[in-house]
């Protein structure tokens, strides 16, 4: 059974820098590209990052970029996601995905998800 279970996400405010983390079992985790998608209220689930097998190649959305930074651990079969300078408009749901293939910012590309960890950033 394929699972991926998130952690390191609360509350913060404006500024501060949070870390998500996402571990993941059941499959070969060194054979998936892996993403963070967000889906914040009343919004639709949005890509956030993304990271090739190997952590070689990297991906992310306009809007965190120069501030979040995702990486990987394949032998921690860990995928991370530091966030800094967060901003009350990354407040959402933020869930961990393995891909399956497809273009990386799109969520249909994704076989498998975890439940998703809630980031509240207030002002």
């Amino acid at each position: 059974q394929v699972q991926l279970v998130e952690s390191g996400g609360g509350p913060v405010q404006a500024g501060d820098s949070l870390r998500l983390s996402c571990v993941v079992s059941g499959l070969t985790f060194s054979n998936h590209a892996m993403a963070w998608f967000r889906q914040a209220p009343g919004k639709e689930r949005e890509f956030v990052a993304g990271i090739s097998e190997s952590g070689g190649a990297v991906s992310y959305a306009d809007s965190v970029k120069g501030r979040f930074t995702v990486s990987r651990d394949n032998a921690k079969n860990t995928v991370s996601l530091q966030m800094n300078t967060l901003k009350p408009e990354d407040t959402a749901v933020y869930s961990c995905a393995s891909h399956g293939g497809g273009a990386w910012d799109a969520p249909g590309s994704y076989r498998y998800w975890g439940r998703g960890i809630q980031v509240t950033v207030s002002p």
